[in-house]
């Protein structure tokens, strides 16, 4: 099969909290949390968008798919 065609597609999910905020920027001890997971590209064709916790702002966030 085509690597282009196939229905299951890994995405990357990151903290819309740490970027808004800039925390890789202000402390380098900290970065920003990222989830990886499989979606459908059939079912969900928009952008993933779900509730994960993240432990830098430590309390549950929306983490966004993002582009690799």
């Amino acid at each position: 099969m085509d690597k282009g065609k196939d229905v299951r597609v890994t995405v990357i999910l990151e903290c819309t909290s740490c970027v808004r905020n800039g925390v890789n920027r202000n402390r380098v001890n900290r970065g920003i949390n990222r989830y990886i997971t499989q979606k459908n590209r059939h079912t969900t064709p928009k952008r993933l968008e779900l509730r994960k916790f993240c432990p830098y702002c430590y309390k549950h966030t929306i983490h966004g798919e993002i582009t690799k």
